[in-house]
């Protein structure tokens, strides 16, 4: 076999000369084509659902969040492999699909089970997908420098300024943001005081969440001229939540005011 195909390429030179100039120009078309990465992307295709239900044990997460997920994600066409782990408050399940589907079609089909799914989980649960990029996705990392303000103010320049602006930039697919302080509010509960004036942490919970809200009205006519009727009623500063009322015996506040039964603090974070 191999001398008749050395006595074909002898005999027939100029086609052996013109399969082996179409090779090496094959072979250098496909070189300045292939796409290279110095850190390749081996990680498989993969769809991460998160869920977050704060303040809840492993065990607990994951027979009421992790397990109904699971179980209603399988079954998913062109789905390798379902995979899961469980945290506290925390619940991630990736779902590994073959290599061959598209990416935005396998988050089409999951998002489409969990919208099914989400009546299995707990009240206020709410599972999202992970972003449509890698860890290896990463290309560029900045820092923002901006003197005079301090980190907290840095993070709200980043979050509502510069993130907004570059996502918008062709190709990127996420901005995330690391560093700095985000401004929120804490109360450190006094036990005692808490015993003293029978209320529990949910009332106090309960009372913060309610007099944090804007609410609507109507719109009248008086005189030509239509006027909206609403309620403000976010609050905006420590001294404001301090002058909240807890509860109530009868038409006296129990409690004076959560000034009176905590201690608040302001805190950039």
């Amino acid at each position: 076999m191999i001398n008749k195909l050395i006595s074909w390429s002898i005999h027939n030179r100029f086609i052996v000369i013109l399969a082996t100039l179409g090779l090496i120009g094959y072979g250098f078309y496909s070189m300045t084509q292939t796409p290279v990465d110095a850190i390749p992307d081996l990680s498989e295709n993969e769809v991460i659902v998160f869920s977050q239900w704060m303040g809840r044990s492993p065990q607990l997460v994951e027979d009421q969040i992790t397990f109904p997920l699971v179980s209603n994600l399988q079954g998913i066409p062109k789905v390798k492999d379902i995979r899961a782990t469980s945290m506290f408050g925390m619940s991630f399940v990736f779902v590994v699909f073959q290599d061959n589907v598209d990416p935005y079609w396998a988050r089409t089909r999951v998002l489409e089970r969990l919208n099914y799914a989400q009546k299995f989980l707990p009240e206020n649960v709410v599972p999202s997908l992970g972003p449509d990029a890698t860890g290896v996705g990463q290309v560029y990392w900045y820092t923002l420098h901006a003197p005079g303000y301090d980190l907290g103010e840095r993070r709200a320049l980043q979050d509502w300024y510069v993130k907004f602006a570059l996502q918008n930039v062709p190709g990127v697919s996420e901005v995330s943001s690391f560093g700095g302080f985000q401004k929120q509010y804490q109360v450190t509960l006094d036990p005692h005081k808490l015993d003293y004036y029978h209320i529990t942490l949910m009332d106090v919970m309960k009372a913060v969440k309610e007099n944090n809200n804007d609410v609507g009205g109507r719109v009248f006519d008086l005189n030509s001229s239509n006027y909206i009727v609403r309620g403000m009623g976010y609050l905006k500063n420590p001294a404001e939540i301090a002058d909240l009322p807890v509860a109530t015996e009868g038409a006296t506040p129990s409690g004076s005011r959560i000034s009176g039964m905590y201690r608040w603090a302001a805190i950039s974070a």
